[in-house]
């Protein structure tokens, strides 16, 4: 594809869906029998659902299976036919690693047959040349990483209108609004266990995936501000700890904390940052948003290793998409 590519109006979400086989290491690749391509599922965001959570239903719907979503891949954009008045419209695909975790296939209208194939053989299979630069970015690194889920707090009532300790300093409305929305949102990565710095806002902030998974918020002072910059070797000492646990743990943290974690261990395993998440050379941290870390497993050797970062400003829905 030559030119530059119109801005994206209509947005989809898909996924390099994969599973340990027997054999090693497979991947999901769908027939459709409307294009007569083999691909990997993908699919319209609907009103009010987020690009994450329209990958995961498109899995399900195209494939029978339900998943767990790991980093952000890449995201491929290319023009469609608009319906309505001719000419063209954006499409813009947002691709997630997602790990299979059950479910079966059943021949449907959009897709009439799905292979489990090694990645050399999906990538001999794929029609479209887009679907396989998606596969070789999920191939360039390992499938199983540790991920963590690094939320900044919601919005809290304004400090200033706050006369008790501001430990106790709850969430506003909007900051209700926006926990709800990190719960579903972080809900579709598969967290384990809910972990927050000891202020009221940081914990309400997850409680509700904390009630989820039928657990409790563990208080995390070394990464909270006074915490943590009392000795900020030491907090990022804590995080690397609980990377080092593995699972999926949710930490809810400050905005005066999470940027020098997540610009720390960029510039110590030399991980680009996404440029939407950084601004005049600062980390972006709004609250309410999310970054996910994906970290290589540690060994006997040397501790666990920043791979990949992705930064979601925002948990809340996309706009409506275009209608083409």
């Amino acid at each position: 594809m030559s030119g530059t590519p119109p801005i994206p109006e209509i947005l989809a979400g898909g996924a390099a869906l994969w599973r340990q086989g027997e054999g090693g290491l497979e991947v999901a690749v769908v027939h459709r029998p409307r294009y007569d391509d083999w691909s990997l599922p993908k699919g319209k965001v609907d009103r009010g659902e987020t690009i994450q959570a329209a990958a995961v239903r498109e899995v399900r719907e195209e494939t029978g299976f339900s998943c767990v979503l790991g980093r952000h891949l890449r995201v491929v954009r290319y023009p469609v036919p608009a319906r309505r008045g001719g000419g063209t419209v954006g499409k813009a695909v947002h691709y997630f690693s997602a790990r299979a975790t059950g479910g079966e296939f059943t021949p449907n209208d959009e897709v009439d047959a799905l292979r489990w194939l090694s990645p050399a053989e999906a990538e001999a299979l794929l029609t479209h040349p887009a679907d396989v630069d998606v596969l070789r970015t999920f191939c360039a690194l390992p499938a199983e990483l540790t991920t963590i889920l690094l939320v900044r707090h919601a919005k809290a009532g304004k400090r200033e209108d706050w006369n008790s300790d501001d430990d106790l300093r709850p969430l506003a409305e909007a900051g209700f609004r926006q926990a709800e929305a990190l719960r579903r949102l972080t809900r579709l990565f598969g967290p384990d266990r809910v972990l927050a710095a000891p202020r009221l806002r940081c914990v309400q902030t997850v409680q509700g995936v904390a009630e989820d998974l039928g657990g409790e918020v563990r208080h995390e002072p070394l990464l909270a501000e006074e915490g943590y910059w009392a000795d900020p070797v030491l907090g990022l000492a804590r995080l690397l700890a609980i990377v080092t646990d593995g699972g999926t743990p949710l930490i809810c943290s400050q905005g005066a904390v999470i940027p020098d974690i997540v610009a720390q261990l960029a510039d110590r395993d030399g991980v680009e940052l996404p440029g939407a998440a950084t601004k005049n050379g600062k980390v972006a941290c709004k609250k309410g948003s999310l970054w996910l870390l994906s970290f290589r497993p540690a060994t006997d050797r040397d501790g666990p290793r920043l791979v990949d970062a992705d930064y979601f400003a925002t948990a809340l829905p996309a706009p409506e998409p275009a209608r083409s």
